[in-house]
């Protein structure tokens, strides 16, 4: 698990151990998460105006409900300043993806967006399964291949061939779409892994359980088999420094997305991992579900 030739917060290579257990064979999509929402009545967290207590020092006038959206400059911009491609946008959640005036129609099979960490969760437990843990993410990405850069092998575009949904150009103004989509794509779009699994890599990031550390432990570690509701992160977990007073922890997203760019963002890579806060929900980072062998079910495919 990781990877020493990348970004440092993957270091260092190390040994996990993990039971075994069933993953989604896609990630969540809009048609299964519109049955859980008709079923339950979930109001997602982008769909409710944030509590002031737990934003202390915002403007009363900047709390509404919405959620970020990628939208694409004109031309080249500074890439060390993210509000130059995101916009927090009043209205936009899982049944409008890129704002208000946005729907899911047509995009039933594309995966479910603007979900946070505890709407993932809700989803999760509908379904009688669980969230992975970073580790079981990671094993399951790999497909079987040990050592590689990639979950196909060493080369990003063997002969050609896209095999995820990523960004091709100089991002974030110049998207060349060579692989065929702009924005999420269908879950099948793109070739499975040697697990049988869709968009490990690419398309959507995805949630895992675990806590977010700026680097992994040592050898030896026997990944947890049963995702743990602390009642706070970690001493050392990742804060947005530059809202020190904001104490929102975040939880390892995996798997890149459609906005990984080579020159901007190379985490298309099971090895590679990003800090979200569980109170952030976007328009490129959905989920899968998991289940465990110790919970004795075999399930159907999903």
């Amino acid at each position: 698990m990781g990877s020493e030739k990348h970004y440092p917060e993957e270091r260092p290579v190390h040994q996990v151990t993990v039971d075994g257990f069933w993953l989604d064979q896609y990630p969540v999509t809009n048609e299964r998460f519109a049955r859980f929402v008709a079923e339950t009545g979930h109001v997602t967290f982008a769909e409710i105006a944030p509590d002031p207590a737990d934003y202390p020092g915002a403007l009363p006038h900047m709390l509404y409900a919405g959620s970020l959206v990628f939208f694409k400059p004109d031309g080249p911009v500074n890439t060390r300043e993210m509000a130059n491609w995101w916009r927090f946008e009043r209205g936009a959640d899982w049944r409008h993806p890129y704002g208000p005036n946005s729907s899911i129609e047509g995009l039933e099979q594309h995966p479910v967006v603007h979900v946070a960490f505890s709407d993932a969760e809700a989803f999760a437990r509908w379904e009688g399964k669980s969230l992975p843990s970073e580790a079981e993410w990671e094993f399951a990405a790999r497909g079987g291949i040990a050592a590689m850069p990639y979950a196909w092998g060493h080369e990003f575009i063997p002969g050609n061939r896209f095999m995820a949904n990523t960004w091709q150009g100089d991002f974030p103004w110049q998207n060349l779409v060579e692989d065929g989509f702009e924005r999420t794509s269908p879950v099948d779009a793109f070739p499975a892994n040697g697990y049988g699994l869709h968009d490990m890599i690419g398309n959507v990031w995805e949630w895992t359980t675990d806590w977010y550390v700026p680097r992994h432990p040592g050898d030896g570690v026997k990944a947890c088999c049963v995702p743990v509701n602390p009642r706070g992160a970690p001493e050392n977990e990742s804060y947005d420094p530059a809202q020190p007073e904001i104490r929102i922890p975040s939880k390892v997203l995996k798997g890149g997305s459609h906005l990984c760019a080579p020159n901007y963002c190379r985490r298309y890579r099971p090895a590679a991992r990003f800090p979200e806060p569980i109170d952030t929900s976007t328009c490129h980072v959905g989920f899968r579900c998991i289940v465990r062998a110790e919970i004795g079910v075999t399930p159907g495919p999903a």
